[in-house]
């Protein structure tokens, strides 16, 4: 069966239909990764959004469902040249088309991801829209797609109550707890408290609208706030109990949406990217050592470096390639924020030692 991607600016791929037979409006977005398309899939960060993938070919190695990053898929839909006709691999539980259809999630094959990413790095990230209808007047739904705006992103993928993890979850080691850290819920992707996990933490993941009071009374070792989707600006409420985590002087340690929302809780801006960072080899460098670590990146927003007051904080990792902020440190507490993902799989594991990092503060 036909579909198609229709643009806000009217431009029309064509191909074949995959996944979920249903029509959705999404911001398109793009992710230069080669593998680890099932990660991307369940990362909780592409809420609000439909992920093209560069890579010729998707699909190849199949699913295996303990890769998932969270307990379903996120995406509005999903964009490839190739889908795979057959997967192989000893770990494959099932195939990608029928996991997209079980998801839910609509997706286009055989359409040009070149000329669409291409398109997305001249003109910025574009809104559009997946269907299998043909549109003889685009006017009917230009309209509709140039309107759309994710909202509410982060309480939609954020976890209903309080859960308690300890080592030998996840399949982790089980050994003797050594700290307790709280880990704010965001969008959090399994891996950040299999991290945690893996270092002897017991972790007590809350949702996103928690208040400062109930985390900090629990008396953590050590605050997480995790990566998610959407504007970090809409966060207005999180935000505000972010500032009261900051002021309770608990060893903090942010990752990619959480690390925008403690400079934003520190009077900082963020702006949004012209087309973002989302793949698995964005170099960054550490402005102490001088050293420049690969990393596995998804975000659209972005600190502004112009308004980070230096007698706040410091940055202390920037991105190779266009010079944003990759880290920031905070003068005079012991709070640290990276906008990449040590935590990273499928990914590079380079800047794993973070967490140790962290573990070392509490």
């Amino acid at each position: 069966m036909k579909a198609y991607l229709i643009l806000e600016d009217g431009t029309v791929f064509i191909g074949s239909s995959i996944g979920a037979q249903r029509e959705v409006i999404s911001e398109i977005v793009f992710n230069t990764s080669m593998t680890g398309y099932l990660e991307v899939l369940t990362d909780p960060s592409y809420a609000g959004q439909a992920v093209t993938m560069t890579y010729p070919l998707i699909g190849n190695y199949g699913v295996c469902y303990q890769d998932m990053e969270s307990k379903q898929a996120w995406p509005d839909g999903f964009l490839v040249r190739e889908l795979s006709r057959c997967s192989s691999n000893f770990r494959k539980e099932d195939d990608l088309e029928t996991f997209l259809i079980t998801c839910n999630i609509p997706g286009i094959a055989g359409i040009d991801t070149r000329a669409l990413t291409k398109r997305l790095r001249e003109k910025g990230t574009m809104n559009g829209m997946i269907t299998t209808k043909e549109f003889k007047n685009l006017e009917e739904v230009l309209p509709l797609i140039k309107a759309y705006t994710p909202r509410d992103v982060v309480r939609k993928v954020t976890c209903k109550e309080k859960k308690i993890l300890i080592p030998g979850d996840f399949d982790t080691e089980k050994t003797e707890i050594k700290k307790k850290v709280a880990l704010l819920d965001l969008g959090t992707k399994h891996n950040i408290a299999r991290s945690l996990l893996r270092r002897g933490c017991q972790v007590i993941i809350y949702p996103a609208n928690t208040k400062a009071e109930e985390i900090l009374k629990e008396k953590p070792d050590g605050i997480m706030l995790s990566n998610g989707p959407g504007d970090p600006k809409e966060c207005v409420e999180i935000i505000e109990e972010i500032k009261k985590l900051c002021e309770s002087f608990v060893p903090m340690f942010a990752i990619c949406l959480g690390h925008q929302l403690v400079a934003l809780a520190h009077h900082a801006d963020t702006y949004k990217m012209k087309y973002g960072h989302r793949g698995v080899n964005h170099p960054v460098k550490d402005l102490e050592t001088g050293r420049v670590y690969l990393s596995s990146q998804n975000h659209g927003y972005v600190v502004d470096k112009e308004t980070l007051d230096e007698k706040i904080a410091k940055v202390s990792f920037c991105n190779v390639n266009d010079g944003t902020i990759e880290g920031i440190k905070y003068c005079g507490k012991k709070i640290f924020t990276v906008q990449f993902h040590p935590e990273a799989c499928a990914g590079p594991q380079d800047t794993a030692f973070l967490f140790d990092k962290f573990i070392a503060m509490l």
